[in-house]
């Protein structure tokens, strides 16, 4: 009974099916009415005016069943969907759609770190929950800190981070609870996560396993896996022949030395990848090869024994996101041929079928902010790269988020899954049913951002009706609201500085009465030479009086 009673809420949206079936009943039941009741022959008229009655009755009762039933499956899945955030403007066919895509949608594999890594998992698990995130767990064997010494610190950011990205919802707190670092008592300068990883590893076998199992516990959307389990160090070699066996320190090295990298290794060099990562790539339809650091997550993941072989034999997409800013001390002046020619020098051909690259139109100001940290744009130059049979892609993939230059997540995923796309289709295989669902939510998110792009620039039109724009306002306006937003943080400073002067003595002031002070020194000393005129004031002779007395007096007496 409380679910009959349900249907009659607001909430459930029930009660303008349930009423329009009641008409058609109404309709349909007048129409056999006039037809049973009378008792003449039945005319043209009346044949048509019953007719119209039953289909308009059979029509209302058709169209209120298919949307009541429409209208409990929405129902139902709004109950049993972790990923609904609010019951409001269900749409039932993207509810079931993108639960299907989610569930059967193209496997796909991720190999880097840092923040490149999480930008294209937060854009990757919009359209797939099969994603296995592969990412480097090097640098063992330092402390917590000086109050838990005897606490071993493994170099997880990039796993944490990745099982940060990849949160069912956008809004958890997972991230904020992995990051939070505790600020009193024994526990001081220590982040939840290290804690929570430094259990888990004594829970499991090893740290691979321990990752694993996180997993599950965090119920995220794919999963997030170490290359290998064995515990192994990032070197470089120099081109002046140093070695440098601590990850940390190669860039600044590379900088001091004024050098450059002349190829990075792993100690030791037979470390074995974890065999879920192997049986990822093997079945992956897709595979994403950076962004991220070239030679401190990208390289050493696909130097792993196996990882490179793996790929190379897979069947799947392989697309390189390159960078869009160079690194201080690691990748100086490099092109996106030099990063292309890095990877195949390392790991060798066979790597990567499509390459994506930033078109390179990023405000000039965010680029100063990285001139001063000694990066620059990365040139977009395609010449001389060793491997002839890359395809690249060029698209203007740069978004500013916090101030930073990032890629944007939702082209570098739009993009494989095209390529996929075209790659099924190529083989025709149209009517495929990963094909259809993956084609049609690409249609389906180019139509909303479409839709979304029109409605910004009818809400911009509107409020700048009495206003032309410029062609050149319009070309660059981001980077006229950057040079704004500079304006408005150099005037806050303008401003603080001035408040600071009138906190501080006044200078005019502390002038007169230096200058008052001056005044009473010459006082004194005019007040002393007119005493010195009256009477002979005993005072410490200097030395050129003493000398010159003595000599007197010895010339006297000789």
């Amino acid at each position: 009974m409380k679910g009959i009673f349900y249907w009659f809420k607001d909430s459930s949206k029930m009660k303008r099916w349930i009423m329009l079936i009641l008409v058609g009943i109404v309709f349909c039941s007048f129409g056999m009415a006039n037809m049973i009741t009378s008792t003449e022959a039945i005319t043209f008229m009346q044949a048509t005016k019953i007719i119209v009655y039953f289909v308009i009755g059979f029509t209302c009762s058709v169209i209120g069943l298919v949307y009541i039933n429409k209208r409990t499956m929405e129902l139902f899945i709004e109950a049993t969907d972790d990923r609904m955030e609010s019951d409001q403007k269900v749409n039932v066919n993207s509810l079931i759609f993108n639960k299907t895509v989610y569930n059967k949608g193209p496997k796909i594999v991720v190999i880097g770190g840092g923040s490149g890594l999480n930008t294209t998992l937060e854009g990757l698990k919009k359209h797939t929950s099969n994603i296995t995130a592969v990412v480097t767990v090097s640098d063992y064997g330092e402390n917590f800190g000086e109050n838990n010494a005897t606490m071993l610190y493994r170099q997880l950011e990039d796993i944490k981070n990745g099982i940060s990205s990849l949160a069912i919802d956008d809004t958890s707190k997972m991230k904020e609870l992995l990051d939070y670092k505790f600020t009193e008592g024994g526990l001081k300068g220590i982040t939840f996560s290290d804690l929570y990883f430094a259990a888990m590893n004594d829970i499991c076998a090893n740290t691979a396993e321990a990752v694993k199992a996180s997993n599950e516990i965090f119920k995220i959307c794919g999963n997030v896996l170490p290359v290998t389990r064995d515990q192994m160090k990032i070197c470089a070699e120099l081109e002046n022949g140093y070695l440098i066996e601590e990850k940390a320190k190669i860039a600044e090295t590379v900088y001091d030395k004024l050098t450059k990298i002349n190829r990075v290794y792993l100690s030791p060099t037979n470390c074995k990848a974890l065999p879920e990562v192997i049986e990822s790539i093997k079945e992956a339809d897709g595979i994403i090869i950076g962004p991220g650091s070239l030679y401190t997550n990208v390289i050493p993941n696909l130097l792993v024994n196996g990882v490179s072989r793996a790929i190379r034999e897979s069947k799947a997409v392989k697309l390189y996101v390159c960078n869009i800013m160079t690194e201080p001390g690691l990748t100086d002046n490099y092109s996106v041929s030099d990063h292309i020619n890095a990877i195949i020098e390392h790991c060798g051909e066979g790597l990567i079928d499509y390459c994506l690259y930033d078109t390179g139109e990023v405000v000039p100001e965010y680029i100063k902010k990285y001139n001063l940290d000694g990066s620059e744009l990365v040139e977009q130059n395609l010449s001389e790269i060793k491997d002839k049979k890359i395809k690249f892609i060029k698209e203007d993939m740069s978004i500013i988020k916090d101030d930073f230059i990032r890629h944007n997540s939702m082209i570098i995923a739009d993009t494989l899954i095209k390529i996929i796309c075209d790659d099924l289709k190529f083989k025709d295989k149209q009517n495929e049913p990963e094909y259809i669902m993956m084609n049609s939510k690409l249609q389906a998110d180019k139509e909303i951002k479409r839709k979304a792009k029109s409605k910004n620039n009818k809400s911009k039109i509107s409020k700048n009706t009495n206003k032309s724009k410029s062609k050149f306002a319009s070309k660059y306006s981001d980077r006229i609201e950057s040079i704004k937003h500079c304006d408005e943080k150099a005037m806050k400073r303008k401003k603080a500085i001035i408040t600071k002067k009138q906190t501080e003595p006044n200078i005019e002031e502390n002038k007169e009465k230096i200058q008052e002070l001056i005044k009473q020194k010459e006082e004194i000393l005019k007040a002393y030479r007119d005493s010195k005129e009256n009477k002979e004031i005993i005072r410490p002779k200097d030395y050129d009086e003493i000398r010159k007395e003595k000599i007197n007096k010895f010339n006297n007496g000789k």
